[in-house]
């Protein structure tokens, strides 16, 4: 009986108790939310802070970079401005760049092209105009065949024009032969070597007599558009090269115009012509070139004994014998202002046969001996009798190894 009195007697206290648990339930709740969401803001300003932190960072290092890859485009640009770092400085230049995951290398390669395609930079002073004489060496050995003579006097003519300081002229080369025989092929090549985008290069210019001069009664147009042409070409690229094809067919106005950029003029208008590049290519002189190669076959002499002296006075005398108005190149040879005349020998058999392997390896596909025989004898040998020389040298050897693909 007392103890249900005493629970009787302390159910208001536990009442009361059960009352303040469920009015305080809510209270807690909202406290616990409170609670979560400062410690979610607390989280977020740590993130946050940390990720301000990595910004800073990263901006500090791309600042650092900024400055030291300025300051060493300056230096390449301006040598007379440059200064000896302190080797303290360069090292924590070093570690900010490393701790950020930057490639010293890497970066320079990056920020020296995008500062290059604005202008002019690398050691050429142009970074369209790359200068690669081993490479044209290189390909100058591999790809051209039975052009011995071509080969040397190219070389050695374009080296020798792009290490001399400052040239009293233009170069002018005059390429001569036949179809076929490697003159396109060799100013592609040249133009490969000396530029980065090649034939496609700003500093290229390709013009073909009967496509881009065709009617003679127009020849005053094409004489200021041809200025115009140069000039600029000259004004935004100082190395320029400028390629003739078909150079037999130019009518006679627009070799006059030609003249004064080829000439040892300092300037003309305020412009220096004096390191341009001038190809001329031309079929006419063939028949010379070949009599002379068939001559040497005939003695039973070697073709690599065929020397540049074997060829000049007849190729020279052929040029400025010529009565034809249109062809004018002995204009350009009478006021000395081609500096090479540029013999490409008729291709033989076995020369074909290389162009004919060179076709297989450029489009990946397999080759035997047997399928090299097959293209050559497709071709059309002379003279005659002899059929020694292609009558189209190399030309569409590429298209004819269609035939044995599967």
């Amino acid at each position: 009986m007392a103890v249900v009195c005493r629970v009787v007697h302390s159910s208001p206290l536990l009442y009361f108790c059960l009352c303040v648990l469920l009015v305080g339930a809510p209270g807690h709740a909202r406290q616990d939310r409170l609670w979560e969401r400062r410690k979610a803001a607390q989280s977020s300003a740590r993130l946050g802070n940390e990720h301000y932190g990595r910004l800073q960072n990263h901006l500090g290092a791309a600042r650092a970079l900024s400055n030291r890859y300025w300051h060493f485009l300056a230096c390449r640009l301006w040598q007379e401005d440059c200064e000896e770092e302190e080797e303290e400085e360069e090292e924590g230049g070093k570690v900010i760049l490393e701790q950020q995951g930057w490639s010293l290398p890497i970066v320079s390669e990056i920020v020296s092209s995008w500062y290059c395609s604005f202008g002019r930079c690398c050691a050429t002073g142009d970074c369209r105009v790359i200068n690669n004489i081993t490479g044209l060496e290189l390909d100058l050995s591999r790809r051209l065949h039975g052009q011995h003579l071509a080969k040397d006097v190219v070389l050695k003519a374009v080296q020798g024009f792009l290490e001399t300081p400052q040239p009293e002229k233009a170069l002018a080369l005059s390429f001569h032969g036949w179809s076929g025989t490697g003159k396109n092929f060799v100013a592609q090549i040249i133009a490969k070597h000396l530029y980065r985008d090649g034939l496609k290069s700003d500093c290229v210019k390709v013009f073909i007599s009967l496509f881009h001069f065709p009617h003679s009664k127009y020849v005053d147009i094409y004489k200021v558009q041809l200025a115009k042409q140069i000039s600029e070409a000259v004004q935004q690229c100082e190395q320029s090269l400028f390629i003739f094809d078909e150079a037999e067919k130019l009518h006679g106005g627009l070799l006059d115009i030609l003249k004064p950029y080829m000439e040892h003029y300092d300037n003309i208008d305020m412009v220096d012509y004096r390191r341009s590049i001038f190809l001329f290519l031309s079929n006419t002189g063939g028949n010379i070139i070949n009599e002379v190669a068939l001559d040497f076959w005939r003695a039973g002499r070697a073709r690599e004994e065929i020397t540049m002296e074997s060829f000049d006075q007849y190729l020279r005398a052929e040029l400025l014998e010529s009565t034809d108005e249109v062809y004018a190149h002995n204009r350009l040879l009478e006021e000395n202002l081609l500096d090479f005349l540029v013999p490409f020998l008729p291709l033989e058999y076995c020369h074909v046969k290389l162009c004919a392997r060179d076709a297989f390896l450029a489009q990946g596909l397999q080759f035997t001996e047997e399928a090299l025989d097959e293209v050559a004898k497709m071709m059309v040998f002379v003279p005659k009798e002899e059929k020694l020389f292609s009558a189209q040298g190399c030309k569409s050897v590429f298209q004819r190894i269609n035939y044995f693909l599967p």
